[in-house]
C-alpha cells in the first residue's frame, strides 16, 4: 500500500512558533511515515493525498473560526482528520464546560452570556473575584481576572465582548490556581505525561494578549484524583472511539479537589520536548491511527501504563 502520508497541520504563524513541529516531523519520518507540515489554509494543499491529517499548531483558528470549521468539515470528507471535525466544532466554544458539568464532571463553574442575554450584575462578583473571557479564544486572548469588588470592571469587559457580537464566559477566580495549573496529556486514550505551569492571570484587571502562554512549564506527576478527573472528562466527550490526542487542564477548588479548567482537543501544546517519552507516544498513536484507518477500524485504546503498574 506504500508509505503512509501524514499532514501535520499548522498555520503560517504556528509553524514558526511550534517548537514541537520539527521534532514531530523527524519522529514520524523515523517511524517510517511520510510526514509534511501543511498550513490549514494553504491554497495548494491536496488533502485527499494524505492518509491522515493531524491538527497541531493551527493557532490562528479562533480569529477565523467559521473558515476553520468549514476547512475541517471539507478536509474530513477527503481524508481522516484527527481529532474529528465534529469534535473540533464542539471544543471550539467554551460553552462545552457547562455541558460537562451537566454530565457530572467537576469543572470551574461557568456562566455563559450570549449577545442579547439579560444577566444579573451579581454574576460579575465573587469572594475571590471573577475571570472574564470570550467563549471562543486561544492563548487566553481578551481574558482577564478581576478582584472582588471590581464588579463594574468585570461587567465592562463582558459588555465589550458582547458588543462585538461575541459570547462571554464568566467564572469565579479560584485562588489555588496560583499553586500552578496542571495539564495532563493523553494519546489514543492513554495517559502520557503531565506538566505544571505558573498561573497566567497574575495581574488583576489586565487584558494582556502578549503574555507568555505557558510560563514555567515543568514535568509534573499528577495525583490519582487528578487522573480520575481527567479520564472522567474525556469519557464525557461526545465523540466515538478514542481521541488521537487530548490535553486536560486542571486546577484545584477551595476543597483542594481537581476541577477542569479546559479541555484542549483541537491544537494544544503537548509539551513533547519536556517529556522524553511524550514524542514517542505521540508517534505511536499516529502510527496506530494510520493502521486503523487502513483496516477500516476506529482507534483502539492501549493499556494505560499507570493502570498496569
Amino acid at each position: 500500500m506504500g508509505t503512509a502520508r501524514i499532514a501535520v497541520v499548522t498555520s503560517e504563524g504556528g509553524a514558526d512558533q511550534d517548537a514541537d513541529l520539527p521534532l514531530i516531523l523527524a519522529t514520524l519520518r523515523a517511524a517510517g511515515l511520510s510526514a509534511q507540515a501543511v498550513a490549514w489554509d494553504a491554497k495548494d494543499a491536496h488533502w485527499d493525498g494524505y492518509d491522515l491529517a493531524v491538527i497541531r499548531s493551527t493557532w490562528d483558528y479562533a480569529g477565523r473560526l467559521a473558515e476553520f470549521l468549514a476547512w475541517a468539515d471539507a478536509t474530513a470528507e477527503v481524508t481522516r482528520l484527527w481529532n474529528p471535525a465534529p469534535l473540533v466544532r464542539w471544543n471550539s466554544d467554551k460553552r462545552y464546560l457547562p455541558e460537562l458539568a451537566a454530565r457530572g464532571i467537576p469543572v470551574v463553574p461557568t456562566r455563559v452570556v450570549d449577545p442579547g442575554d439579560s444577566f444579573d450584575a451579581a454574576d460579575f462578583d465573587g469572594p475571590h473575584g471573577v475571570v472574564v473571557k470570550p467563549a471562543v479564544s486561544s492563548g487566553a486572548r481578551d481574558t482577564a481576572r478581576y478582584e472582588a469588588g471590581r464588579r463594574a470592571d468585570a461587567e465592562r469587559h463582558a459588555r465589550m465582548l458582547l458588543d462585538q457580537g461575541r459570547t462571554a464566559i464568566v467564572q469565579p477566580y479560584l485562588p489555588l490556581v496560583e499553586e500552578g495549573e496542571r495539564a495532563l496529556i493523553f494519546f489514543g486514550g492513554t495517559f502520557s505525561h503531565a506538566i505544571r505551569k505558573q498561573a497566567l492571570l497574575t495581574e488583576a484587571g489586565l487584558i494582556d494578549n502578549f503574555r507568555v502562554p505557558h510560563p514555567g512549564a515543568a514535568p509534573y506527576e499528577p495525583s490519582e484524583a487528578e487522573l480520575r478527573t481527567a479520564r472522567a472528562a474525556l469519557a464525557a466527550v461526545p465523540a466515538p472511539g478514542e481521541l488521537l490526542f487530548a490535553r486536560v487542564d486542571l486546577t484545584l477548588n477551595g476543597a483542594r479537589e481537581p476541577v477542569v479548567m479546559e479541555l484542549e482537543l483541537i491544537e494544544p501544546n503537548l509539551f513533547l520536548s519536556i517529556n522524553p517519552h511524550g514524542l514517542e507516544r505521540f508517534a505511536e498513536a499516529v502510527t496506530a491511527a494510520v493502521a486503523a484507518g487502513r483496516q477500516g477500524m476506529e482507534l483502539q485504546p492501549r493499556q494505560d501504563p499507570k493502570e498496569s503498574a
